[in-house]
């Protein structure tokens, strides 16, 4: 059984995670002294945190003991950006060359979103706060056909956010069947974006979005041949992302 937490834990995990800081920070070779100094940790608790973060690998020490640098586990902390195939940047510059709309690449992490080549002339939203309400997003309704709705309350973002989740399930259920996703307003309240799903050719994954964005009132028009022509741009970019 786990022993519960004593009262002296909490400050202790914040006190380690205040030394992965400053190592990051200082870059490599900074001491324990300078630790200590720096965050006011007295340096009894100083050097025994830093033997844990050494033991757990967050931390290594250098081998002339002179200091210390970020370990291979703190790596998962914070993951590498993707690389984006050339390949595939040119499918997207052929893209935009077609379109007067911002058109966005987007790989999918789980539950999160990382931008593979967004649109320079059109900056997108921040990806983590893509990612933080995937329920008012084009790109979002994508990952969410795949998982469903996250639990707790949806925020409104804007007047036009859907946060009644029956209804939400249903268009759910309607980007599962097509692969593809409409907003309008709902992040933005002046914008919107056409999305859809690229998969992985052998097993189907889902690997990335497609995206397109622009004013909401145009986003909510037909667009017929701005979809068939995301469609074939994904078909082209899921080989290369696959």
């Amino acid at each position: 059984m786990t022993s519960p937490i004593s009262g002296r834990q909490p400050q202790a995990v914040r006190s380690a995670l205040l030394i992965l800081e400053e190592v990051a920070a200082a870059g490599v070779g900074i001491t324990a002294k300078e630790i200590s100094a720096a965050l006011r940790i007295p340096p009894a608790t100083t050097y025994r945190l830093l033997n844990l973060l050494v033991a757990e690998e967050y931390l290594v020490r250098l081998p002339d003991l002179g200091g210390f640098a970020l370990g291979r586990r703190s790596a998962n902390l914070a993951p590498l950006p993707l690389a984006t195939p050339t390949a595939a940047r040119t499918v997207m510059r052929r893209l935009r060359e077609r379109v007067r709309w911002g058109a966005h690449l987007v790989a999918f992490d789980r539950h999160r979103m990382q931008f593979l080549d967004p649109d320079p002339d059109h900056p997108p939203t921040d990806a983590d706060e893509l990612s933080r309400h995937p329920h008012a997003s084009g790109l979002g309704r994508l990952l969410l056909a795949e998982h469903d709705l996250p639990d707790g309350p949806l925020t409104r973002l804007t007047p036009h956010t859907t946060v009644d989740r029956d209804t939400l399930r249903a268009v759910l259920a309607e980007v599962r069947e097509s692969g593809f996703a409409r907003q309008c307003g709902e992040f933005h309240a002046a914008l919107g974006c056409l999305a859809v799903a690229i998969r992985a050719p052998g097993d189907g994954r889902l690997v990335a979005g497609l995206a397109l964005t622009g004013p909401a009132d145009r986003v909510a028009a037909p667009n017929a041949e701005l979809i068939d022509l995301l469609r074939d741009h994904a078909a082209e970019l899921a080989p290369l992302l696959a």
